[in-house]
């Protein structure tokens, strides 16, 4: 039997709150396509796990009969929240990437069902992010985002007062530095386009009556696609190989 079956449960829901927060927006876990009550479960299950390692740092506060339980619900969710922000802003930025990639090399393909969320998505990009999503996945970042939780709690405990400017600056550098990754690994399909562009606008200014938009568009998109299938490996390995170091340094 347990000696202190409320102050128990009421460590163990605070454990919840950190974690489900950041399972709640995290890449892949909180997907559309996952039903809630996996993530629900999948919480839970995890909150269990990293109860008995994070006791004597959760159940003290939790059941001191000072406790504000709505403050300590309210601030233990935003940490978890920020965290998975962390990831989800990342793997966001590969769909900038390939919006970047696909704008370049002239892949204006109506938009089709994504095949991570319930919304409408280039086939190129939803391509991309699946494959960058995939590779996460096989390099277990949900192990390096729970370390990271089950460490917050050394770096800010429970029941700390929790700073909106820290976890704003937090998120800003997390876009900065996701934004300057996905413009390197857009660059060549920038660079290609470019220079194909400003090729074609000098052939038009020699024939301006050969309807020369029309007649590169097949090259261009041959050209890029091409492109791609060189690069792809790379640029999803870099991708996934980048996402420790900015997750980490924050």
């Amino acid at each position: 039997m347990l000696a202190d079956p409320q102050g128990t449960i009421l460590a163990l829901f605070l454990a919840f709150c950190r974690m489900g927060g950041c399972i709640m927006v995290l890449p892949g876990f909180g997907s559309a396509r996952v039903a809630a009550n996996i993530r629900l479960f999948l919480a839970v299950a995890v909150s269990v796990a990293v109860l008995p390692l994070l006791w004597d740092t959760i159940y003290p506060r939790a059941s001191s009969p000072d406790a504000t339980y709505v403050g300590l619900i309210v601030s233990e969710t935003l940490i978890g929240v920020v965290y998975g922000l962390i990831a989800r802003l990342y793997t966001l930025g590969m769909q900038y990437a390939g919006s970047i990639v696909a704008m370049s090399i002239g892949f204006s393909a109506p938009g089709g069902m994504d095949i991570l969320e319930d919304t409408s998505e280039n086939p190129l990009t939803s391509m991309l992010s699946f494959c960058a999503l995939l590779m996460l996945f096989m390099l277990d970042f949900h192990h390096i985002v729970f370390r990271a939780l089950v460490e917050s709690y050394a770096a800010t405990p429970v029941g700390n007062v929790v700073d909106p400017q820290k976890m704003l600056i937090t998120l800003t550098d997390t876009l900065r530095a996701s934004t300057d990754l996905m413009l390197r690994l857009a660059s060549p399909f920038l660079i290609y386009g470019l220079m194909f562009n400003v090729g074609i606008g000098l052939i038009n200014k020699l024939a301006p009556q050969i309807p020369v938009f029309f007649i590169s568009t097949p090259f261009l998109l041959a050209g890029g696609i091409f492109l791609l299938y060189l690069s792809i490996a790379a640029l999803v390995r870099q991708f996934a190989d980048g996402f420790a170091p900015i997750f980490l340094s924050f």
